[in-house]
């Protein structure tokens, strides 16, 4: 492909608005659509040549941002396709998907084919390559659990290269990919999925499925039960973005330690906390929301979802203003409350 192709490829002034949940009203000054891996290094010779390196924004699934009304970045929106077994052993399956493939549809897929592991991350917004930059995680279960390796392309050296699980740094929401390395375009994933399976039940919301088999034994719940009970519990619990736009959970669940978790406890004996390996506490951001009276509570254009205080919506025609302002406004009003700091899981990109 030569750069004249890209060139020619390049859309100005491009509608965002359908290209994050959130369903803000957001302009890219210059965007691409990637679709093919061929495409990189053409795309980083123009960007290059044209002094935009240092402008590149890579979007997803649009499930973890929060975009200004106009980008000054040149949008590179990575649909990558693709995903195959590499390797069939006795106790594990390696499975590699391309970074544009829809993460829930994956999760499906692998199911399809008796590649487990993955059930309890179902339904969750994104594709495949922002999974690793947020090391998504749910029902006791972190993207870290499975990833093997990370595939990027870096546009300054024009060059592939391949991370192992470690040097991807893996912590709570948190990765190399949001830490050194935001000028990287994820490729693909390759995932390590177990052989044998068996369900992880840990969380109250999954204990129902044990009631469905014979003696309620762990050993005889199916990949697909888990799978069924996990959609089930996200659809009742969170707003469909294709029905009411938001990002998801909004705020991460924040770690204190256990001298303010002792503090709070004695005040309020109910509020959840989950002791930590190091000795701190990890607390429901939900519950301090709601705790602030902030569940189902309209702000302007934005609000707050009405089962699910983590949730911030767009009441129809909101910008990244709107949802700045109200997600202040928690916070604000969560430390004063708790002395407690939530940091927001979405990014603010202008």
């Amino acid at each position: 492909m030569l750069s004249t192709d890209i060139a020619s490829s390049i859309t100005c002034h491009q509608d965002l608005s359908r290209f994050n949940t959130f369903g803000l009203v957001s302009e890219a000054k210059q965007y691409f659509d990637l679709k093919e891996k061929n495409q990189l290094i053409p795309l980083a010779e123009y960007l290059r040549n044209h002094a935009l390196l240092e402008q590149i924004f890579i979007l997803g699934g649009g499930s973890n941002v929060v975009l200004a009304p106009q980008l000054s970045r040149f949008v590179v929106h990575n649909q990558l396709k693709g995903i195959e077994l590499l390797a069939e052993e006795a106790d594990y399956f390696l499975i590699k998907a391309a970074a544009g493939e829809i993460w829930h549809d994956f999760v499906r897929h692998c199911l399809a084919r008796g590649w487990h592991g993955l059930e309890n991350l179902a339904l969750i917004p994104g594709t495949v390559g922002a999974a690793p930059v947020q090391n998504i995680g749910a029902y006791g279960k972190e993207l870290k659990d499975f990833c093997y390796e990370v595939e990027v392309f870096d546009f300054k050296t024009q060059q592939f290269s391949t991370l192992s699980h470690d040097l991807c740094n893996f912590s709570y929401r948190d990765s190399y990919f949001k830490q050194g390395g935001r000028g990287l375009l994820i490729v693909s994933v390759t995932f390590k999925l177990p052989r044998p399976w068996q369900a992880q039940l840990n969380y109250p919301d999954l204990k129902p499925v044990l009631e469905t088999v014979e003696n309620g034994a762990i050993e005889q719940v199916t990949a697909a039960q888990v799978f069924n009970q996990v959609c089930a519990v996200r659809r009742f619990k969170l707003p469909d973005p294709a029905e009411t736009c938001n990002a998801g959970s909004f705020f991460k669940n924040p770690m204190v330690d256990a001298a303010l978790h002792h503090e709070l406890k004695a005040q309020y004996p109910r509020m959840p906390a989950y002791e930590q390996a190091d000795g701190g506490y990890k607390l429901a951001a939900a519950w301090l929301i709601d705790q602030c009276g902030w569940k189902g509570r309209d702000f302007g254009r934005a609000g707050v979802h009405h089962r699910q205080a983590l949730v911030l919506i767009n009441r129809g025609g909101a910008v990244a203003e709107d949802i700045k302002q109200l997600a202040e406004a928690i916070q604000q009003d969560v430390y004063h409350k708790f002395n407690v700091r939530l940091e927001p899981e979405p990014i603010f990109v202008a």
